[in-house]
């Protein structure tokens, strides 16, 4: 285990803690995943990135990590989980589908993005759906403490009194006079006692295709329950980090904490972690702005609002360029700005692997790892990082132009630095020409017509030295001459 003093901006405190998990080398860490309906968009990418990189962190660290995010596939109708047409069954109903085949559609285009962009997959992916049983002996037990009551065959929080014995608000920093002022009129919420209450379990009307039968009605569990039930079956009534997007902050982990209390009589989470949003040309993302691009869009570039494709690993370098607490501003400049940093960073990458020795040095390498450290134990701050890694590339570049000379302990230092910080804790994937081991006798053949290009340059064939360097960029390499020898990337 590796003695770091890593902080975490704690969402409940507002302010940096020291990070001290419940058990010396175990962490729990629930995040919050996706609704599965609809296609995954940008804004999906950034809180999957986010938690990745902690979960990385933490692993490199030593600690053995339990990653919980969990899949919403009963669709909890709209997001207060009280009224309206579950959009889950909507779309089942009109494509005459199995709803779970709804959501298997949408799932396997999650998982499939996700692998895309180099998200690690969790430790347990549980599905709300699975959950049921657990759901309602969730409820059984608020009920029993006082703090839900049944109505009309629906069972509800009661967040007036939870608000005076227990203090509702603490994580939003909302008041009741405010979510009374801010509480949409909604059919059926002559069935509450309060409209600041939400929904623990409801009613299925007839047309409702997604329902399980309960001791109340036959129904459905409430959008916020899941998260609570699911944490603490995978994590214990105490576990250490729970995360997910800023606009879950209210009123889903709020309700999320005021139900764990209920249950437990205590707080559940220690270290409540929100991702910013991400937002484009300075607007929220949405379809009736008509800014709303899929991840898809993205890589192929076929949106009206892009001006070319993206790449998994640009986007996933564009979020990390930014903290995670800090908005992000999509524009196609923007976005073409991060291909070109991150071309620049595989560059030095590719050049470090043929770095060569020299007797002396004129490079200062000693506290980079430490300062690559002192960025990721400052609450995950990847901006940072990716400066430090920045300049690990202006000392390999020198190295490499001869206007420097590093030992061979500076240039294992920059490996390890650059195969540990960029490579394993920020994820991207920096394999030579970024294809894999199934892309190494490409390498080998462009390797070998370079070779024969050497030599014709050393017998002064000039004319077949430059056909082969006009044909290879005319099908797209960049071709490099070095004092030892040469180096080549795809345009």
């Amino acid at each position: 285990m590796r003695n770091h003093n890593l902080t975490i901006y704690n969402s409940l405190s507002r302010e940096k803690e020291t990070f001290t998990p419940l058990h010396a080398d175990k962490v729990g860490m629930y995040v919050c995943g996706p609704t599965v309906y609809g296609d995954g968009h940008l804004g999906h990418a950034r809180p999957a990135i986010t938690f990745d990189i902690v979960y990385r962190y933490l692993t490199h660290l030593g600690y053995k990590v339990r990653y919980v995010r969990n899949i919403t596939d009963v669709g909890h109708l709209e997001h207060d989980a009280d009224e309206g047409e579950d959009k889950i069954a909507k779309k089942a109903r009109l494509e005459q589908l199995e709803p779970m085949e709804v959501v298997q559609f949408y799932l396997n285009r999650y998982h499939h993005a996700m692998e895309a962009l180099n998200v690690l997959p969790p430790s347990i992916e549980p599905h709300a759906s699975g959950h049921i049983i657990e759901q309602i002996e969730y409820i059984k037990k608020i009920l029993d403490s006082g703090y839900a009551y049944i109505s009309e065959g629906s069972v509800y929080f009661d967040v007036p009194k939870f608000n005076a014995e227990r203090g509702y608000g603490r994580l939003s920093g909302r008041n009741i006079d405010e979510l009374l002022s801010t509480t949409r009129a909604l059919d059926g919420q002559q069935e509450k006692r309060n409209p600041a209450d939400f929904a623990l379990w409801k009613k299925a009307a007839p047309e409702h295709i997604m329902h399980w039968p309960s001791p109340w009605s036959e129904g459905f569990p409430g959008w916020h329950l899941e998260c609570s039930t699911m944490s603490e079956k995978y994590l214990g009534e105490q576990f250490d980090i729970h995360g997910g997007g800023m606009d879950l902050k209210f009123p889903h982990h709020e309700c999320e904490i005021a139900q764990s209390v209920a249950h437990n009589g205590h707080d559940t989470v220690r270290y409540w972690m929100h991702n910013n949003m991400i937002t484009i040309n300075g607007k929220k993302m949405g379809k009736s702005l008509g800014n709303f691009i899929t991840l898809d869009e993205f890589f192929t570039g076929s949106h009206e609002l892009l001006a070319q494709h993206y790449s998994p690993m640009t986007i996933r370098f564009f979020i990390l360029q930014a903290h995670y607490r800090g908005t992000v501003d999509f524009s196609n400049e923007a976005l073409q700005g991060a291909e070109k940093a991150l071309e620049r960073m595989l560059d030095g990458y590719r050049r470090l692997q043929q770095l060569k020795a020299s007797a002396e040095s004129t490079v200062d390498v000693s506290k980079l790892e430490e300062r690559c450290y002192d960025a990721m134990d400052d609450d995950f701050n990847t901006p940072v990082l990716i400066a430090e890694l920045f300049e690990a590339c202006r000392i390999i570049n020198q190295v490499n132009d001869g206007a420097a000379k590093a030992s061979q302990d500076d240039i294992d230092t920059l490996r390890r630095v650059m195969d540990t910080f960029l490579v394993e804790i920020l994820g991207i994937k920096a394999d030579t020409q970024g294809g894999g081991s199934d892309m190494k006798p490409f390498e080998d053949a462009v390797d070998l017509l370079l070779e024969i290009r050497s030599n014709a340059k050393k017998n002064k064939d000039w004319a077949t030295s430059d056909q082969i360097r006009d044909r290879l960029k005319e099908i797209g390499f960049d071709v490099k001459d070095t004092k030892d020898g040469f180096e080549w990337k795809l345009l």
